[in-house]
């Protein structure tokens, strides 16, 4: 399997980070992970951590490429969240840690991945978007319903309330998994927290697979700073991993 992968974390406009972000890479198979600890919640960071540490800690226990896909990232990410619900088992409900997320494993050509909330994951061919995770949002719902457009959802007063997340209540949240996407040469998966994705357009999103003499990391970080110039000054947390398809 042969790849090019990166990683970006930058603190924004905020007194913390509390993404966590991590790519494993073995001869069979690679992993992007994405967390977002939820601001609004206490130890947001700590929900990330132990979220992106159960996860990762389950991939490379497992014999790779990995059997059922689909099987293990829902496996892996209810662990996750039995684990983050664990650790806040003590504090009232309203202050247990909690946070988003976006995994995406591929092998065998292919690629499979989960998410729950808003951290979303794109795959970018031939310099476009090709197909998006969708957000577990009430302004998601609202764009597929035809009510909003992608542009209104930017400034819609809602754009940050997610309807479902990691910790919290012990029942094993609503996750999306998507099915096995075909990847092509130069293709380029791209998993982030909202502090990326929001105020972009899917054009600049796809600037991730920009063709030229930087690489993958150098067309992250350049779209992760035009992220922040764009939010600022009221920048969020801003977290991607990128992975690009160069074969078998």
């Amino acid at each position: 399997m042969q790849i090019e992968y990166a990683k970006v974390s930058a603190l924004g406009d905020r007194q913390d980070n509390q993404d966590r972000a991590a790519v494993v890479v073995s001869d069979e198979a690679a992993l992007m992970l994405v967390f977002d600890g939820m601001g609004g919640h206490s130890d947001g960071a700590l929900a990330a951590e132990t979220g992106l540490k159960v996860v990762q800690d389950l991939f490379m226990a497992a014999r790779q490429p990995i059997f059922d896909p689909q099987g293990f990232l829902y496996m892996a990410l209810a662990a996750a969240h039995d684990e983050v619900v664990r650790i806040g088992s003590d504090v009232a409900i309203d202050f247990r840690p909690r946070a988003t997320c976006a995994i995406c494993l591929v092998q065998e050509g292919g690629a499979y991945w989960a998410h729950v909330g808003d951290s979303r994951i794109y795959q970018v061919r031939n310099g476009a978007i090709l197909t998006r995770s969708r957000d577990h949002s009430h302004v998601e719902v609202l764009i597929q319903e035809g009510a909003i457009s992608e542009e209104e959802a930017m400034d819609h007063p809602m754009r940050n309330f997610v309807e479902c997340c990691i910790g919290g209540d012990a029942p094993v949240p609503d996750m999306s998994i998507a099915n096995k996407k075909d990847m092509l040469y130069g293709d380029v998966l791209l998993a982030c927290s909202d502090g990326l994705w929001s105020g972009l357009t899917d054009d600049d999103m796809a600037e991730i697979a920009a063709e030229g003499d930087q690489g993958l990391a150098e067309n992250l970080k350049v779209l992760s700073v035009k992220a922040l110039e764009i939010n600022a000054p009221f920048s969020d947390n801003t977290t991607g991993t990128a992975i690009k398809w160069l074969g078998v």
